[in-house]
């Protein structure tokens, strides 16, 4: 049995940046990319981290999206930043219309930033952990493929439809939840594949509209909202804000990229900050105590708040770095062309 492959954080940016560089992407996109994917797996989120590499380099390559695109920020109105991607990956839109976002929460209370044609890949807790730690409370919300079978349906119609809200709390972690709308991510699907792993057969359901837990007939089929027609409700909605409200696509418009170049993979993002000190004006801290009395009951029954084990895992990994599949580290080794971060050992 092969040992999992162990690196330094450091080692992990130089093997994303390689890899990037190498097939081609811009510095900006080199940069916002690699801090997504490196930060998913510091913080064990495993389908998010290095492993998307082999996704958005292989999208690249079949021209499913421009690797050196540059995103048109556009001032839209008052609460509204909108941002033209240009086709290229969502992170550099995030990260180039955060500032303009965060001057209009701050002075209106509310701002939404509009992300159009942009390709999304990446987990969604770090953009609005981002918001967060500038002390504003965010939400974020896009579309995806139609993978998901709405409630009581058989056929893929709904996107997995991540949704993710991040909440400030003085002198630590924010309160942050990050979850597809899908039973699981489809990632986590693609994961037991790889693995030869089988699935639970409440996951999905194969092309016959049967439940399955195989998930090479999951991905060949239809994955399930989570908690049936509640997860189905709430990924209409993501359906709905992050699509057609923004003008863009909705996740039966779209198609995964391929070696014809006839895949549309693109779609939007919608991002939604607001400042509790607007909010409240004189009335901040004390809003914000109030917030932790709630937080403080949570914990004194036992419940763990969300992203704990995230935050946790964060820890162990800035001592002690991360850990991936040899055969995941063969993949990502074999796209950078070369070992462009030294000689690694299998952890123990």
């Amino acid at each position: 049995m092969e040992h999992d492959i162990t690196l330094s954080l450091d080692q992990a940016q130089a093997l994303s940046r390689h890899i990037l560089h190498n097939a081609g992407f811009g510095p900006g996109h080199v940069e916002a990319i690699t801090r997504s994917v490196v930060a998913a797996q510091r913080d064990e989120c495993h389908s998010h981290g290095l492993y998307r590499l082999l996704k958005i380099v292989e999208t690249a390559k079949m021209g499913g999206l421009d690797p050196q695109a540059v995103p048109e920020v556009i001032d839209h109105a008052p609460g509204i930043v909108r941002i033209d991607a240009r086709y290229g990956s969502s992170l550099l839109a995030f990260e180039q219309g955060l500032a303009p976002l965060r001057e209009k929460a701050e002075r209106h209370g509310i701002a939404v930033l509009a992300i159009n044609h942009c390709f999304h890949f990446s987990a969604l807790w770090s953009e609005v952990e981002a918001l967060s730690g500038m002390g504003l409370a965010g939400l974020a919300m896009n579309p995806t493929h139609a993978f998901v079978a709405p409630a009581g349906g058989v056929r893929s119609l709904l996107g997995t439809n991540p949704l993710a809200f991040s909440w400030p709390r003085p002198g630590g972690d924010p309160y942050t939840f990050d979850f597809a709308t899908s039973v699981v991510a489809r990632g986590e699907i693609e994961l037991h594949r790889r693995a030869g792993k089988s699935i639970p057969d409440n996951w999905a359901l194969d092309d016959q509209g049967q439940p399955t837990t195989d998930p090479t007939a999951a991905l060949e089929g239809a994955m399930l909202p989570f908690g049936g027609h509640k997860g189905s409700a709430l990924s209409t909605m993501i359906e709905l804000l992050a699509g057609p409200l923004i003008g863009d696509a909705l996740s039966h418009e779209t198609q995964a990229a391929n070696e014809e170049g006839t895949g549309r993979p693109c779609h939007g993002e919608l991002v939604i900050a607001l400042s509790p000190r607007v909010f409240l004006g004189e009335q901040h801290e004390a809003g914000i105590s109030h917030a932790e009395k709630l937080f403080e009951e949570m914990l004194g029954q036992g419940a763990r708040l969300p992203s704990q084990r995230r935050f946790e895992a964060r820890v162990r990994s800035l001592a002690s770095g991360v850990s991936i599949p040899a055969a995941l580290y063969r993949d990502l080794m074999a796209l950078a062309g070369e070992d462009p971060v030294g000689e690694k050992e299998d952890a123990p």
